[in-house]
């Protein structure tokens, strides 16, 4: 025990930079020593009704001092507009709060303003996005955002990181739905490793790749895996490939019986299904030039205009489908030929406008670094829109991403990009999580004289949206209460961001809220909107530090098209997108 100046005795539990905490007759205290020689006393607050949550419970409950299931259902209806309610689902979300804070399912007179409040904070009970699997599922795949990898067996950087099934198992837990393989033979050409090529990246064995694949794939979600392969094989170590993968898949393989698809199945249709993705082996007749075959994807030039080209240098050395030197004989791997569903394109050598051009019958997909994205979009936005109505386009970081870091994912998803590979996609969180987003009308649609949509067009504003942040809490529970600052409380504050398209974006930041674990912001933010079919808002909060870089405090990502009106808990996120227990933050969305 301590004790305070005037002697009385207080409660307090000790941690490993010296700090405590405490109560004195009921009042909970936060003590941090500065100087290491004297305590600092720190009031606790406990989380308190912002004035809308009491101004909308006095209207819904009438005045009075409890809201009924019947005023509850009023609320739910117009308040959150939620049409679709009944009192079956009024009287469920009470018994379920009075059970989690009176221990009992039942309460004659209803909510109070603590069990309302208690409700609004929930965000199980009252998120801010429908959590169930709710788009249509019944669609050709390229309809749909794919939650997609990038070498998705490196357990770190790019260049000397261990490789290992571990990282694919936590990315198929998460909703990963694109897998990416890097295929090399071993030191005695005799079996397949999975390693990033020309690096210092230890393998790991292609068949524990597979079996944690085959074990994990639909943990998470029903819908089709896609494994896109970076082949640099033999054709004998393809036919193991080949081998391998039909005695661990089995039948849960897909594969067309004609050996291509006219147009790419429903994940509906797919459900349960494994889908390789890769460029088929060429047949050539011999020869040994010692030269990589034709692998290339174009880096687009920036000085040739329209008439862009792909450089043969390219560093999208992706799907190749050979080894270094090796050339295929005629006919060779026809396992392996016949295993691939998705077949890639290869735009080497070829201007870009002409690889978009959609003149064949096949359903295939292209991979774009994303320097070449960018390039091609500013060139070729709207034929990058209809290539991804027929096709699936694949957007992987640029070679430069050593450390694994992430790119923009949004310049790729407003034209229609449907595999954009980088670590972590809080887009994925709509549609119950289940890895397939279904894209916007907007990006699949042509107009009376066929055109289809331009993201580089003037769209005039066609809805506004208002966010309140009003407070947070929860980081006293999930953090040490020295964990951002040693000598006192968090200062808090939040930022908001709009993604999508340029004319759309805009960022806002809360007033920092000092020494407190339950800030209380009451901010509005407006973000004028012009297709907010393809917006996204990121929140994140940070505290503030004066002599260093301010603290991560927590962030989400939310499809704007999927955000529920009205007062919501939204729950926050670490650095690598897993939940925190109990950090969330109290806010209000409305569109007007």
């Amino acid at each position: 025990m301590i004790e305070n100046r005037s002697g009385e005795k207080i409660g307090n539990r000790l941690n490993s930079t010296g700090g405590s905490r405490g109560v004195i007759m009921g009042t909970s205290y936060n003590y941090y020593k500065m100087f290491g020689c004297f305590n600092r006393k720190f009031k606790v607050s406990e989380p308190e009704p912002p004035p809308d949550v009491k101004e909308a419970f006095s209207r819904y409950a009438e005045g009075g001092i409890h809201m009924t299931v019947d005023q509850l259902l009023k609320f739910l209806v117009e308040y959150q507009q939620e049409k679709w309610r009944t009192v079956d689902d009024a009287e469920a979300i009470m018994h379920q709060v009075f059970k989690q804070r009176h221990h009992s399912p039942d309460r004659q007179l209803g909510f109070n303003l603590d069990d309302f409040f208690h409700f609004l904070f929930q965000d199980d009970l009252n998120g801010p996005i429908n959590s169930q699997v709710h788009h249509d599922m019944t669609a050709p795949l390229q309809h749909y955002y794919i939650y997609t990898g990038h070498n998705s067996y490196l357990t770190g950087n790019q260049i000397s990181s261990d490789c290992s099934e571990i990282p694919i198992i936590r990315a198929l837990e998460n909703g990963v739905r694109g897998i990416e393989l890097d295929l090399w033979p071993n030191s005695s050409k005799d079996n397949i490793h999975v390693l990033h090529g020309r690096t210092l990246t230890t393998p790991v064995s292609l068949i524990k790749c597979f079996k944690s694949i085959k074990e994990h794939a639909f943990v998470k979600s029903p819908y089709p895996v896609i494994i896109t392969l970076e082949d640099h094989l033999t054709a004998d170590l393809q036919a193991k490939v080949a081998e391998m993968a039909i005695q661990v898949f089995g039948d849960t393989l897909f594969f067309p019986e004609s050996g291509d698809l006219q147009e790419f199945p429903s994940p509906e249709a797919l459900q349960h299904k494994i889908i390789f993705s890769t460029k088929p082996p060429k047949e050539y007749l011999g020869g040994s030039s010692g030269k990589d075959l034709d692998i290339s994807l174009p880096i687009l030039k920036e000085d040739s205009g329209d008439e862009t080209e792909a450089d043969d240098k390219s560093d999208s050395d992706e799907e190749s489908s050979s080894s270094d030197g090796v050339q295929l004989k005629s006919g060779s791997a026809p396992e392996y030929k016949r295993l691939i569903a998705i077949h890639a394109g290869n735009a080497k050598k070829k201007r870009l406008r002409h690889v978009l051009k959609i003149e064949h019958k096949k359903a295939s997909r292209l991979s774009l670094s994303e320097d070449e994205l960018v390039k091609a979009a500013a060139l070729h936005p709207v034929q990058l829109v209809r290539f991804t109505q027929k096709n699936i386009l694949r957007i992987f970081p640029k070679g430069t991403r050593v450390t694994s870091s992430n790119f923009r994912p949004t310049t790729g998803w407003i034209h229609g990009a449907q595999m954009v590979a980088f670590n972590m996609q809080g887009l994925f969180r709509s549609n119950g999580g289940c890895g397939y987003a279904k894209k916007p009308a907007v990006l699949m649609e042509k107009d009376a004289s066929g055109d289809v949509f331009d993201p580089k067009l003037p769209w005039p504003v066609r809805t506004t949206l208002k966010v309140t942040v009003y407070m947070g809490n929860g980081w006293r529970l999930d953090f040490s209460h020295t964990h951002f600052d040693k000598h006192s409380p968090p200062d808090f504050y939040t930022k908001l961001y709009i993604f999508g398209l340029p004319l759309d974006e805009g960022k806002g930041k809360t007033r920092v809220i000092e020494d407190e674990w339950i800030p209380h912001w009451d901010h509005e933010f407006s973000f004028p909107l012009r297709v907010p079919q393809l917006a996204l808002l990121r929140i994140e909060v940070r505290e503030y530090d004066l002599s260093e870089k301010d603290d991560f405090g927590g962030q989400t990502c939310l499809l704007v098209s999927e955000l529920r009106p009205g007062i919501r808990s939204v729950p926050l996120y670490d650095k690598k997108g897993r939940k925190f227990k109990s950090v969330r933050l109290l806010m209000r969305f409305q569109f007007v």
